[in-house]
């Protein structure tokens, strides 16, 4: 195997399989292999254990396996995020909720459907005096976000299985969610890299698209401290109704912010007016 260029060949099987970008997947692979795999002593060559890597790592892309699965790691804000079937990907358009939330203070934050745990530890991490509670429905995501504290040294952070607000009697000055916004119609034509292996109960809320929203807005009034905020992601076509969905529980200062792209990505609120 010549490491130095990427087989045509491998490129090929990807791009029928549907693969996006299949050089940008082989190189991410191929480095993930050496790193785990190493060199030969004697010449220098990738490591048989490194081939083994790299080539189990395209049969399961070309089973459309998400890469950051394959590898087990995904890079978010400021560290790489162990991810796993159990939890959804990490991805760059949920940074800009992490970049609203620090724009102001707090002391202790709620992080509700936590999955890999990439909003609360990379919050934490910043505001290091500051204090959070992680939840989520699923034990097998706490896991997962338990172990991404530790590999950021956080013990500013505790975790709680919980749906929703049922199990958190405190309050809070900043609660922070990436709730389950697809809708049921919807699902059919997402990527199978997202459809087929991340979490359903994190991607749709088998309705609308809206019941979590409902759900939060209902509860986050007895959760929040006097002024606290209150940040969502939401789907880019989402901003209108999610924004209605708060105001008409009381909530100020009801703003949508775009992510990097431009596009509408999180909306924002108070609890009594803006902060």
């Amino acid at each position: 195997m010549n490491w130095l260029e990427i087989d045509p060949a491998v490129l090929e099987q990807l791009t029928r399989a549907g693969v996006a970008d299949p050089t940008r997947d082989c190189r991410k692979l191929r480095a993930w292999a050496m790193q785990e795999g190493g060199t030969d002593p004697q010449s220098g060559a990738p490591s048989a254990k490194a081939v083994e890597l790299y080539q189990a790592g395209i049969k399961a892309r070309l089973d459309r396996t998400p890469v950051s699965q394959i590898i087990g790691q995904r890079a978010f804000w400021k560290m790489d995020f162990e991810v796993t079937p159990d939890v959804l990907d990490p991805r760059p358009d949920t940074e800009a909720l992490v970049e609203l939330a620090l724009q102001h203070p707090f002391d202790t934050l709620l992080d509700l459907g936590t999955g890999s745990g990439c909003i609360a530890v990379s919050l934490l991490a910043e505001r290091p005096q500051s204090a959070g509670l992680a939840t989520d429905v699923s034990e097998k995501a706490l896991a997962v976000a338990r172990r991404n504290a530790q590999r950021a040294g956080l013990s500013n952070i505790d975790f709680r299985q919980s749906n929703w607000f049922d199990a958190v009697p405190e309050q809070f000055d900043l609660i922070l969610s990436n709730p389950p916004y697809i809708r049921a119609d919807e699902m059919d034509g997402l990527a199978p890299e997202v459809r087929d292996h991340e979490p359903r109960l994190a991607l749709t809320d088998e309705g609308d698209g809206l019941g979590a929203y409902r759900q939060i807005a209902a509860g986050a009034g007895d959760h929040l401290t006097p002024g606290g905020r209150l940040l969502v992601e939401i789907g880019w076509q989402q901003g209108p109704a999610v924004s209605e969905i708060f105001r008409s529980h009381g909530f100020a200062d009801v703003t949508v912010h775009p992510d990097l792209a431009g596009k509408p990505r999180v909306v924002s609120c108070c609890l009594s007016g803006p902060n």
